[in-house]
């Protein structure tokens, strides 16, 4: 897939999953926040939750499911946004985590959402 179809993929993706969490109740604190080269797709609260938020979207198979793609390193340098991102936003009792969300985009079928709550933890 050509770079320009695959960022347009992901930015549709990103939007799709931050409608799907507001419907849910949550409030969208950030958006693609970054912190030096590293970045989270979205930062979210709900009560006293806020979550850290990987969207991952996928056209097909081809490449493997779209969660799969939160690899190791991919984790580690959300919690450094995290971690960085709470210096500038205290959230003294809050319950932090990090959530996941695959998109599937299939041709003729409507988005398919899988929203994966304390999807991991840090080491």
């Amino acid at each position: 897939m050509e770079r320009w179809s695959t960022h347009r993929e992901g930015v549709r993706g990103e939007g799709l999953a931050a409608h799907f969490l507001q419907e849910r109740g949550w409030s969208i604190l950030g958006r693609n926040v970054r912190a030096g080269r590293k970045e989270v797709d979205l930062i979210v609260s709900r009560d006293r939750v806020v979550a850290f938020v990987e969207v991952k979207c996928r056209s097909g198979d081809g490449f493997g499911h779209p969660l799969e793609a939160i690899t190791r390193r991919k984790r580690g340098e959300i919690a450094a946004v995290a971690r960085a991102w709470l210096r500038d936003h205290p959230c003294p009792g809050s319950i932090l985590r990090f959530d996941a969300i695959a998109v599937h985009l299939r041709p003729g079928c409507p988005p398919r959402i899988e929203y994966v709550e304390d999807a991991w933890r840090l080491a």
